[in-house]
């Protein structure tokens, strides 16, 4: 199943890299949440190839599909993480997989098919960029650390947020924002950045990051330090040598 997503996800990267200079017609799901016809033909490509592999397997996916089979396995697929930078051709976006078993992170596939960078891990084997083995940064200094954010597209917790950003920015090295939840969590897997934090994600935004960063070595929760939710939207996830830290500035 590890390779199958492998081909899938460099398949479907494959499609966005060959339509990211055409003419995208842009829809909007609301004021800044943005979705394009590239969107639902990548999704289209995914489940059609899951659907004729693994019938019997549930799927969970951004552009509006839930398919129940009661199956131990669910696919949850971001056919592209990453629209916004997709629609003003910045190259940081991917095909984000994961397969979750009995609701456990699994296997994760992200694919940066502009810069050819392919993050996957399955549970217990570690995580890997191309051929790679990839760990978490060994900071254990929050003043060193290079930290990743993301924004939501709704504005209604927008002055919480701030001061959450404002709190970091003052204890951390630095802090940047780049676009796609999905690869800001595999670069925290391969120690360019020692922690990440959103607030207001789906589950695809977080799926296939979250199994690449734990095989790295990496620690996730939620921003209060409780246990990790993928459906709470909330994300703390870090090298898990400053996730305390962080956890208190939160």
């Amino acid at each position: 199943m590890l390779e199958f997503a492998i081909r899938l996800g460099k398949k479907a990267g494959d499609y966005l890299q060959e339509n990211l200079t055409s003419a995208v017609e842009v829809e909007f799901k609301g004021p800044r949440d943005l979705v394009t016809g590239i969107d639902r033909g990548s999704q289209a490509l995914i489940v059609e190839e899951i659907e004729r592999s693994f019938p019997d397997h549930a799927i969970l996916a951004e552009e509006g599909l839930r398919k129940e089979t009661g199956s131990s396995f669910t696919w949850i697929v971001d056919p592209l993480d990453g629209t916004v930078n997709y629609v003003h051709r910045i190259p940081f976006f991917c095909v984000s997989l994961a397969l979750y078993k009995d609701g456990l992170p699994y296997i994760g596939v992200c694919y940066n098919p502009v810069s050819r960078e392919l993050f996957h891990a399955q549970a217990g084997s570690g995580a890997y960029l191309n051929n790679g083995r990839i760990t978490v940064s060994p900071n254990a200094r929050l003043i060193d650390a290079l930290v990743v954010t993301g924004f939501p597209y709704a504005h209604d917790t927008i002055d919480d947020i701030l001061a959450k950003f404002g709190r970091v920015i003052r204890e951390t090295r630095a802090v940047r924002r780049f676009g796609s939840a999905a690869l800001d969590l595999c670069h925290v897997a391969k120690g360019s950045f020692d922690a990440f934090w959103e607030m207001g994600l789906k589950p695809w935004d977080m799926a296939a990051g979250v199994v690449v960063l734990l095989e790295a070595g990496g620690k996730v929760s939620s921003q209060d330090g409780s246990p990790f939710d993928l459906f709470s939207g909330d994300i703390l996830a870090s090298n898990a040598r400053v996730h305390d830290e962080l956890v208190g500035l939160m």
